[in-house]
């Protein structure tokens, strides 16, 4: 990604930038930086797996930790994105400054909220979140500093968005790819050599959260970027309010869907046995490494259809939407190959004599892994309504993964497979999806190629940045 010294320079680069490598240039440093960051939450389960099955299953628990972090930044991080990106393409920076800044602050007071509650009310929380006599010992080392990171590791979900959002994704890349190798550093010392435990992964997860914020905000703080991040910025206005919420909402409702999905197969994995709680978490992680890939290119898609859209270049929408489409399938459907056939070695990696969890990974792993095509074709459609400011398909596509299609067919898969209705109703919901993502794709494909029929008429309306 080159540097923008100008936003006439950033201008004339996303608009006149040949589709099929502006998309992989924007990608590529997302990529890189979620992939690395999966591979150190793989990383930390395979340490904490050397513990025994309690202690993996643990990690599980404390996964739905970081997903209600997660919670209180995806509102503003997705929002702020998706709005400033079209901002830029409509050359209102000095409101896109305004917008980041807001939603920096704020997601700074809501991780704060929730280290407050999280020491409040730890163990009554872990409880809730499918923790056991047996694994809470192991749970209550693990959030403790965790929850100590909460505020930086809410806000870097914008930094993270927003540096994307602008093209400078480079950064967002390092700071993302210098923590994760942090923590994969810091975990063996903390947890074998220092003799912490599960303590020492919690603590070499929150050092690199730091750490990673610290390199996300050098470039704000050294005027390295379009945007800026100032106190005096702070401008809450309703139509802004209702921007970022109404684009961001999919990412809340889909992190909030996504946690509770999470505590309840938790909470139905373990009375089937710790060993099936923690074959699911550790199948789940390796299912998130992959996802990680398709995630990164849509996040580098995101901003190239957001600006095209608020410049009013409808036909590189459409161009980018089919090239991002077509790229992001065929790849995940070749590495869920791979991990499919693989699938047991890697499952053994995080047990020596545990034939249980090895049994239920090996076939939950499978099953997410032929969803997985599915999987990507939705996450593009997801990243397309955001991208244009398409509110309403946004949240219905952010909703179903973990909503629409999961909590439905979740008691059946239950009642009529037991535990291996457990280990494959993720993957189910995953094709599931595919009703909803066809329709809406037809549907904003159509609009975009109206808009352009209307331009090319010279009756469109002039350029906005609202979808």
């Amino acid at each position: 990604m080159p540097r923008f010294t100008d936003l006439q320079e950033k201008h004339t680069f996303m608009l006149s930038t040949p589709v099929s490598r502006l998309v992989p240039r924007m990608a590529l440093p997302s990529i890189a930086g979620m992939m690395v960051t999966s591979a150190y939450n793989l990383a930390d389960t395979l340490f904490v797996s050397r513990l025994g099955t309690s202690a993996t299953g643990a990690v599980g628990v404390n996964g739905s930790i970081d997903l209600i972090i997660m919670m209180a930044g995806s509102l503003l991080a997705t929002g702020a994105a998706s709005y400033t990106s079209r901002l830029l393409g409509a050359r209102q920076d000095q409101h896109a400054r305004e917008v980041l800044s807001t939603c920096f602050f704020i997601a700074l007071l809501l991780g704060a909220g929730v280290l407050a509650l999280g020491f409040a009310f730890q163990d009554q929380m872990l409880y809730l979140l499918g923790a056991n006599e047996e694994i809470l010992p192991y749970s209550e080392q693990y959030c403790r500093y965790i929850l100590l990171a909460a505020p930086f590791m809410a806000t870097n979900f914008v930094l993270n968005q927003c540096l994307r959002a602008e093209g400078s994704a480079i950064y967002s890349m390092a700071g993302m790819v210098i923590g994760a190798v942090l923590n994969i550093g810091l975990d063996p010392i903390f947890i074998f050599s220092c003799g912490w435990g599960v303590a020492g992964a919690s603590a070499a997860t929150a050092i690199s959260k730091l750490v990673s914020w610290c390199i996300l905000m050098i470039p704000y703080w050294r005027g390295r970027t379009l945007l800026t991040i100032k106190l005096r910025q702070i401008r809450v206005r309703w139509k802004d309010v209702r921007e970022v919420c109404s684009m961001g909402s999919a990412s809340f409702f889909r992190g909030g869907l996504g946690t509770l999905a999470a505590i309840i197969l938790n909470r139905i994995a373990v009375t089937f046995g710790t060993s099936a709680l923690a074959a699911v978490s550790v199948s789940n992680r390796i299912t998130m490494f992959m996802t990680s890939g398709c995630l990164g290119f849509g996040q580098g898609f995101q901003p190239v259809a957001g600006y095209s859209w608020g410049a009013r270049r409808f036909d590189r929408v459409r161009e980018s939407f089919r090239f991002s489409l077509a790229a992001c399938v065929a790849g995940i459907s070749v590495v869920a190959a791979l991990v499919a056939i693989f699938a047991r070695p890697l499952l053994l990696l995080f047990t020596e004599n545990d034939a249980e969890l090895v049994r239920i990974g090996v076939f939950s792993l499978r099953m997410q892994c032929l969803a997985m095509p599915f999987h990507g074709f939705g996450i593009i459609v997801n990243m397309l309504c955001a991208g244009i400011g398409r509110p309403v398909p946004t949240l219905l596509m952010g909703i179903s993964r973990q909503g629409i299609c999961f909590f439905p067919i979740l008691p059946l898969m239950v009642k009529f497979f037991g535990v291996w209705g457990v280990a494959s109703v993720q993957g189910a919901a995953d094709i599931l999806v595919m009703a909803l993502a066809v329709p809406i794709a037809v549907r904003v494909m159509r609009d975009v190629n109206r808009r352009e029929a209307e331009q090319k008429a010279g009756t469109g309306e002039p350029p906005v940045p609202e979808g």
